[in-house]
């Protein structure tokens, strides 16, 4: 090591059984990306419709949100949103409105239809969720269990 360069931490090693942990959270998680898609695809959404619908349900506070509060959670630039919510829209998912205090802001609101979509899916993803929740909690706690210094969990 140059004299010049602070040592690196000790990093604990890592057991096979981690490694196999890690895979199976992995190929689970793969797994119901995968279904998800095909349950998006089964009701006539792409992925990303599905993933717009959702964060048009889940935002927060009284407004629907801004194109811009999409481009956030979708990690999405905002042009590319623009072209999704337009995509949503022609297929009647979504709906555009004015803001009521700035008319330069548009806001994005879910149509019927949208809403009957995103509350079908959405159970049906909560299902799925409760089931990768018990496999990250294994992972989580045979990693604290066997954490040097660890104490046994009760």
């Amino acid at each position: 090591m140059p004299p010049d360069r602070d040592p690196q931490p000790v990093v604990p090693q890592l057991s096979q059984q981690d490694f196999e942990h890690l895979l199976e959270f992995r190929v689970t998680l793969r797994q119901f990306q995968r279904w998800s898609e095909d349950h998006a695809r089964a009701c006539g959404l792409t992925h990303v419709q599905h993933q717009l619908l959702v964060a048009i349900k889940g935002h927060p506070g009284g407004e629907p949100p801004t194109v811009g509060d999409l481009a956030g959670y979708l990690l999405l630039r905002p042009h590319s949103t623009v072209e999704l919510v337009n995509r949503a829209e022609a297929a009647g998912l979504v709906r555009r409105e004015p803001d009521a205090s700035d008319g330069r802001v548009v806001r994005v609101r879910l149509t019927p239809g949208g809403e009957w979509i995103v509350q079908k899916l959405t159970r049906e993803h909560l299902e799925r969720l409760r089931e990768l929740a018990v496999i990250l909690d294994e992972l989580v706690a045979h990693r604290q269990s066997a954490a040097p210094g660890s104490r046994p969990q009760t």
